[in-house]
């Protein structure tokens, strides 16, 4: 499954909401430094969907606010 994520780093509080079109904006804590706002980005998608980190890949926006990320289901 692909999913659509805009990331909001520098975030007080990490979350995940959806918004009227549906796509998922995750905000985290971490600065978007070496890969650190997307490493949480994952852990947090994986705790939403109740998967292990290692089935979730960061397909495109390595360095962009979004994102595209597959989520496998082995």
């Amino acid at each position: 499954m692909k999913i659509s994520v805009i990331v909001h780093p520098n975030a007080k509080r990490s979350k995940i909401e959806t918004d009227l079109l549906g796509t998922l904006h995750v905000y985290v804590n971490e600065p978007p430094l070496e890969g650190k706002a997307n490493h949480a980005v994952i852990l947090a998608l994986a705790e939403h969907f109740k998967v292990k980190k290692n089935q979730i890949l960061l397909l495109s926006g390595e360095k962009s606010k979004r994102k595209i990320f597959e989520i496998s289901s082995f």
